[in-house]
């Protein structure tokens, strides 16, 4: 998987992200001075948990049959030091009329999705540095 990232203008933090076929607009708050454009990079990481969380508890009820017409997922976190840990709070909301068991079943099963995994385990950065000439207009 890869995302790539480019500056849209020489003022402002706003960029366009490539992910695969599509693209979305990242950006900083006005108050950081960012225009605004667009959910800031953190944002998309508590989206990104939230997302993965609500497809895989979705997927799983989907195999076993289980009617789940609305599943919503909230993600919240803040930003803690450098090297200190860093506490998610997942908020699921199932519908009603599921059973102790099904619900316990959906936590776990949520838990196990691919961003939450990453997140938990230990993580590896290999930052390659390159140099190129400016872009031509």
């Amino acid at each position: 998987m890869k995302a790539t990232a480019r500056r849209q203008r020489p003022d402002g933090y706003a960029h366009t992200v490539e992910i695969g076929d599509h693209e979305l607009t990242i950006d900083e708050p006005l108050d950081q001075d960012g225009d605004d454009a667009g959910p800031t990079p953190q944002e998309l990481l508590a989206a990104s948990l939230a997302g993965c969380t609500a497809i895989t508890i979705e997927m799983y009820a989907k195999r076993k049959g289980w009617d789940l017409p609305n599943v919503e997922v909230e993600a919240e976190y803040e930003q803690s030091d450098r090297g200190a840990s860093t506490k998610f709070t997942l908020r699921i909301r199932l519908p009603e009329g599921l059973s102790d068991e099904q619900i316990e079943r959906l936590s776990v099963i949520g838990a196990k999705c691919p961003v939450h995994r990453t997140l938990d385990g230990d993580v590896i950065f290999e930052e390659l540095i390159e140099t190129a000439p400016p872009a031509s207009s």
